[in-house]
């Protein structure tokens, strides 16, 4: 009886040790929880939402409307500036034949001086006619040199009206917001009609087809993970699904308390960033997950 009761100990002893050798063997490497890229879009005017195409929970394509500012105003001072242009432009091509008429009497004026001087000096005529025609020149070579001044003043200034038009083209495209990404909304924090500013939020975006299980590894763990290398992924349920390593942090820190146990909770820690597929949906930003390291040869 004796030998049967230390038998059935030791066979015991031997189930137990298995069972927890294979508790061992089924603990994950890392635990934490699933994340998205989220982006935050903002309205690029100022003014009145005039349409705001986004609901919470609604997949959007990148680059589809997604609100439009009133950009009535811009429009308006468009218009204005535009017809200054043309004005300033027309005013060019006048002041070149003014120009030249002031040329061809200056021409005129030339010859004449050239002839009356002759005559004074012959005594032909009074010295005060070759005073007028010189005084008159001098008159004349003002007006044109004014003239000159003023034909570069009104280049700059179109071309100031120009890139003010530029400007406010920019403006006017950038009130039509475009989605940056395909995703779907996570949150939205305007309502059509109402006034938004440059800066201010509209809504935030993410693409829940690519999900992140950010994990906190131990000091003794990071250096058997390298980025880009496979892991194995679980969630609740038992399921397990393929991720890989994007991104491990070069700097520790203290355990967050998202990790329950308390003896992790106490060390230092490094976070590693898995990337997981996510086409089915299943998961969701927040949803606690673990990691699994591929088994080395010979471990």
């Amino acid at each position: 009886m004796r030998q049967c009761s230390a038998t059935v100990q030791v066979i015991s002893l031997l189930l137990f040790l298995a069972l927890t050798a294979c508790q061992q063997s089924d603990k994950s490497d890392g635990y934490g929880n699933f994340e998205a890229t989220e982006i935050i879009v903002s309205s690029e005017a100022n003014g009145k939402l005039e349409l705001l195409e986004v609901e919470e929970g609604r997949r959007m394509a990148a680059g589809s409307v997604a609100a439009v500012v009133d950009t009535t105003q811009l429009h308006f001072s468009r218009s204005q500036l535009q017809s200054e242009r043309e004005s300033l432009m027309a005013k060019r091509p006048s002041l070149g034949a003014r120009i030249g008429v002031l040329l061809e009497e200056r021409r005129n004026l030339k010859r004449d001086n050239d002839r009356y001087r002759r005559l004074v000096k012959e005594g032909a005529v009074p010295s005060k006619q070759l005073e007028d025609i010189e005084n008159r020149l001098s008159v004349i070579d003002k007006q044109i040199g004014s003239l000159e001044t003023e034909n570069p003043g009104i280049a700059g200034e179109i071309s100031a009206k120009e890139a003010r038009i530029a400007q406010l083209d920019d403006q006017i495209k950038k009130s039509v917001v475009r989605n940056p990404v395909e995703g779907v909304v996570l949150t939205r924090y305007a309502e059509k009609g109402e006034l938004t500013s440059w800066g201010k939020p509209l809504y935030k975006i993410a693409d829940l087809q690519t999900m992140f299980l950010r994990v906190y590894l131990s000091g003794a763990q990071v250096p058997k993970v390298k980025i880009g290398e496979e892991v194995e992924v679980l969630i609740d349920g038992g399921k397990s699904r393929k991720g890989r390593i994007t991104w491990i942090s070069a700097k520790a820190e203290f355990t967050p308390k998202i990790i329950q146990t308390r003896e992790d909770r106490v060390s230092m820690v490094y976070a590693v960033k898995i990337q997981v597929n996510n086409q089915d949906g299943r998961l969701k930003i927040g949803m606690p997950g673990e990691m699994r390291l591929p088994a080395k040869p010979g471990s």
